[in-house]
């Protein structure tokens, strides 16, 4: 089994809608939402639920009103200024657990903390593991191994070839958590100046976790300078761009549709996105030979 992790280094690139349809092109795979601050495959997948489970993780004062003396110590010395007459803000909690430490009468303790969910369901392009992390939560990096966890598992038990994961945007815990250990990261981005710049982020975030990494240029002939721009950086640092897929309003409205767009149209993008696939499956089986 072979994990492909797709990133963008920021968000709205299109970096899901190519997800979507390489899961309709690739066989023999379990995909996993690895974007559990704002999930949103399965609005493309529509999948059916099997298993949800919750997701526990940091912790929470909380106040006992019967021992406590309402002496103020904690509330004085919470630099987070989670508590405010003597209740705690579940919101504001960073979890740190310094006042259950200076409380002179033992009155508060940590609690752990329910932060969401994680579900295993079934699509009609194979099994889906994804998550939903609860509102103002933290450890998003947690619940994203767990979402790892769970495809490696039935990806060994049902014999799939590939693992492919939709990651989240930026380069903090939450992509970290999501790449280490991948064979491949497929970087979506657009001829934009942020595009360009986070894709340079994420690149370096590949190469520290020594991760092979190739480009797909999406929207390419909005800004063909920048198009440029980009493959010639891509050159510089030996980086393969598989494929540079045009702007066409077919993937708007395969999105409205709920399907992916090559199963919504078989023009140019679907083109490249089939090319793409190829392009994927060709450098992992190059490294297999290697």
């Amino acid at each position: 089994m072979e994990e492909i992790l797709i990133l963008s280094g920021k968000g709205g690139t299109g970096k899901t809608s190519i997800v979507g349809s390489l899961a309709a092109l690739a066989k023999n795979k379990v995909l996993a939402d690895c974007d559990v601050d704002a999930a949103d495959l399965h609005l493309l997948l529509s999948p059916s639920v099997k298993q949800e489970t919750e997701f526990w993780s940091g912790q929470v004062a909380v106040i006992d009103k019967d021992r406590c003396t309402e002496c103020s110590l904690c509330q004085d010395l919470c630099r987070f200024d989670a508590i405010k007459n003597f209740e705690v803000d579940p919101v504001s909690c960073e979890g740190c657990g310094f006042c259950s430490n200076i409380c002179p009468v033992e009155a508060i303790t940590m609690k752990e903390n329910m932060s969401g969910h994680w579900f295993i369901s079934d699509t009609a392009y194979g099994p889906l593991v994804h998550a939903r992390l609860g509102i103002a939560q933290e450890n998003s990096g947690k619940l994203v191994a767990q979402v790892r966890q769970q495809a490696r598992k039935i990806a060994e038990e049902q014999n799939l070839d590939y693992t492919i994961s939709d990651g989240p945007p930026g380069i903090g815990c939450p992509v970290i958590s999501s790449l280490s250990g991948v064979n491949l990261a497929l970087l979506v981005t657009e001829p934009t100046l942020s595009g360009m710049h986070d894709l340079e982020r994420v690149v370096g975030v590949c190469r520290h976790f020594g991760v092979p990494a190739m480009v797909c240029i999406n929207k390419y002939d909005l800004n063909e300078e920048n198009t440029r721009q980009i493959e010639d950086y891509c050159r510089s640092q030996d980086i393969k761009v598989a494929s540079r897929i045009p702007f066409d309003n077919a993937v708007t409205e395969a999105l409205v549709r709920g399907v992916p767009v090559v199963e919504y149209d078989d023009g140019r993008v679907s083109r490249e996105i089939g090319k793409l696939w190829q392009n994927i499956s060709g450098m992992l089986a190059n490294g297999r030979k290697g």
